[in-house]
């Protein structure tokens, strides 16, 4: 039995895309590149920002962390607002605080913006804790992430705790913790990605994750 549920936001409780992918062109236009459809810039939701604009633009250090800024600049005013809560979300949040469940959110997102992004849905009121990556990025990778909240929680048992994500970067987090995942499809990542980074359980819509908790 899983007591402990931590759930990732990007793509898992809230789909992002039209706020992180406008974020995304925003910043690269700084760079004099122009992206004319903004669906190529998805591969942005869910890992840390300085990974993916290295990886996908090869920029330097430098570049990466002056594109993130860009994106800041952004994603603080409107961005963060061009968000929706998936449906059965907040079914889904209530049901399990009603069964007991202590309910964590893990993200790569900085926290400041995911506290404001709870808020704004009135999801805050579900959560015990809210751990997010820090603005300077020292924390920002999943696995980091998570650790840090089970340091805030006191847990180093890790059996009863569960993650949930709908990318890779959540399933190999949680992995590298010792902690169980069930990977979402109705976000980001696909069947293949989440199996192959070893998610033990798979949900296809949000009621599939209610209903094996």
């Amino acid at each position: 039995m899983y007591n402990t549920i931590l759930f990732d936001l990007d793509g898992t409780l809230t789909d992002p895309w039209r706020g992180i992918t406008n974020s995304v062109a925003y910043a690269l236009t700084k760079f004099g590149i122009e992206v004319t459809d903004t669906r190529e810039l998805c591969k942005f939701i869910g890992p840390p920002l300085l990974d993916s604009f290295a990886e996908y633009y090869g920029f330097d250090d430098d570049q990466c962390r002056l594109a993130v800024r860009l994106y800041r600049e952004y994603f603080r005013d409107r961005g963060i607002y061009e968000n929706s809560v998936y449906d059965g979300v907040p079914e889904l949040l209530s049901a399990l605080r009603g069964h007991g469940k202590r309910i964590v959110l893990a993200t790569s997102k900085p926290e400041e913006f995911a506290r404001i992004i709870l808020k704004h849905f009135s999801l805050d009121v579900y959560f015990d804790l809210v751990a997010g990556a820090s603005m300077d990025e020292t924390r920002s990778k999943k696995a980091d992430v998570i650790a840090y909240a089970l340091e805030k929680l006191c847990i180093t048992d890790t059996s009863d705790v569960l993650m949930v994500g709908d990318r890779k970067h959540d399933v190999l987090g949680a992995n590298q913790l010792g902690i169980n995942t069930v990977g979402v499809l109705y976000g980001y990542g696909d069947l293949e990605e989440l199996r192959s980074a070893g998610a033990r359980y798979i949900a296809k819509t949000v009621n599939d994750i209610l209903n094996f908790i």
